[in-house]
């Protein structure tokens, strides 16, 4: 489902990149005309929202104008004169990279992430970036410097983390693409939160460059954990958006290497073989979200797909998600201080050896060792072969990304002490917002996340598709199917259509 017409026409606010690219190519309305639409609409909604957080207006405005020569010429590019914003930590030339941290506000790099690079070449108009919690760690988003993020759907609601600014930005109408970034949920989170659509790629699939705490220069590499990718309104969007931004560093496996990716395993609903998994053996999953994901797999089964609730293929969940909270805070460890390292090496030796709590295994993975990691690495590659086993009697997992839909916004400290209510029960916090990011983040596969429908006080409500390793494209193809067939992206009520850009 796509909002794409009012009795004026194109809907600015809401097309899909396709439907923007089809009037700008056939110049029912200009680049220029489009951003200040786009501007506009910003200016006048986003004091409440406050997702767009770094402004490049004017940069845009000479970016908008130099698509508009070129669609003048009759060129055609994937992004040609599309806005899009991009969650802060990328670094783009001439803005500030803070990651949310005081002490970085002044930091200005010289030269574009890679990722930015590639959306530029694509025609892409630069219009800013979006919001974020303090160090990526939240699924909220607020810091000293920016503020707080509140969800377009409930203004006291969190729009999820870390790339919240990007999904509260997507469900206000503020450009149809932008771009996020996931080590523990934080494209999915945010996405099921606001109501839109976002894909985790495949662990390195997307390269790093130019996404990295300040000061650090940009070198290519690759992460652990983390992944960017891009967030949209449809499925379609998701793949136009991936196929520009994917592909090895040119400087670095890009020598010698280029990308090739599967196509989609099936084309129609009835040929798909889906594994529905709504609980999990560590967390509850809340009432709405179980209920919502019940719904879906009785739709999809009656669609014709081979819908399973159970298999004796699927791997151990609970040793799943132990493994990744020692491999996630491993992989944040070297944002610790000196003494906060000491601290929390101290800390992990005075665990008993049989403590496998999550708290226990997030404590164990700030301060490992080499030789511990790679025990713990031998043990993630165990646990994909088993997941690329399943993937041989399935071509996808649908599972939650969130226990349950928006929370209301907790920025009480210290974070470790919050607590998060799932049906009239509270659970630790971290706990229970970062178990759905597992087993997608531990073995590196592509994850996209689909809008199914709405709580009854009308909150967004989606799930993750998980798929096999780099065939991102069957998990955006099913998502897309789900899309068309039971809908998709609706706007928020209450944020009114900006007068029509001509």
């Amino acid at each position: 489902m796509e909002f794409v017409m009012t009795a004026d026409g194109v809907a600015w606010d809401y097309g899909s990149i396709s439907t923007l690219l089809g009037a700008l190519q056939a110049r029912k309305i200009s680049a220029s005309e489009l951003l200040e639409h786009t501007i506009a609409r910003i200016e006048a909604l986003d004091g409440r929202i406050n997702a767009v957080i770094v402004r490049d207006f004017d940069r845009a405005r000479d970016a908008a104008r130099v698509a508009d020569a070129a669609l003048e010429r009759g060129e055609r590019q994937p992004l040609l004169g599309i806005p899009v914003t991009l969650k802060e930590p990328f670094n783009v030339a001439g803005l500030p990279t803070t990651w949310g941290f005081p002490h970085f506000r002044d930091f200005q790099p010289a030269e574009d992430a890679l990722v930015v690079s590639r959306l530029k070449a694509a025609g892409a108009v630069i219009i800013g970036k979006t919001n974020i919690p303090i160090g990526l760690r939240d699924f909220q988003s607020y810091n000293e410097i920016y503020g707080t993020t509140n969800n377009p759907w409930d203004l006291r609601r969190s729009p999820g983390g870390s790339s919240g600014g990007s999904g509260a930005a997507l469900a206000a109408g503020f450009g149809p693409l932008s771009i996020g970034s996931d080590i523990g949920g934080s494209i999915r989170v945010p996405a099921h939160f606001c109501g839109v659509f976002g894909h985790k790629p495949s662990l390195g699939l997307v390269p790093l460059r130019g996404y990295s705490l300040p000061p650090a220069p940009p070198v290519p590499g690759q992460g652990d954990l983390a992944v960017v990718g891009p967030m949209t309104r449809t499925a379609s969007d998701l793949a136009l958006s991936l196929d520009v931004i994917a592909g090895p560093d040119e400087t670095r496996e890009g020598i010698g290497y280029r990308l090739e990716l599967p196509a989609p395993r099936h084309d129609n609903l009835r040929d798909f073989r889906i594994l529905v998994i709504d609980t999990h053996p560590l967390m509850p999953t809340g009432d709405a979200v179980r209920s919502a994901i019940g719904r879906l797999a009785d739709r999809l089964d009656r669609s014709g797909a081979r819908v399973a609730r159970a298999s004796t293929s699927l791997p151990d969940l609970a040793d799943s998600a132990r493994l990744y909270m020692k491999l996630l805070n491993g992989a944040r460890s070297p944002r610790l201080t000196p003494a906060a390292l000491a601290e929390a090496q101290e800390v992990a030796a005075a665990l008993v050896p049989n403590d496998r709590s999550l708290q226990a295994e997030r404590a164990r993975g700030w301060g490992m060792l080499h030789r511990e990691w790679l025990a713990t690495d031998a043990a993630r590659l165990q646990l994909q072969r088993r997941w690329q086993l399943l993937f041989r009697e399935f071509d996808a997992v649908i599972y939650p990304c969130a226990a349950v839909p928006a929370f209301p916004q907790d920025q009480s400290e210290p974070f470790d002490a919050r607590q998060l209510d799932i049906d009239g029960k509270h659970y630790n916090y971290a706990d229970a917002c970062f178990i759905w990011a597992d087993p997608a983040s531990t073995c590196g596969l592509p994850a996209t996340a689909v809008p199914i429908e709405r709580t009854p006080s009308g909150l967004p409500i989606g799930v993750q598709i998980i798929g096999p390793y780099l065939e991102d494209h069957t998990t955006i193809a099913l998502a897309a199917l789900i899309e068309r067939e039971f809908g998709g992206f609706v706007p928020p009520p209450g944020l009114p259509a900006m007068q029509s850009a001509r």
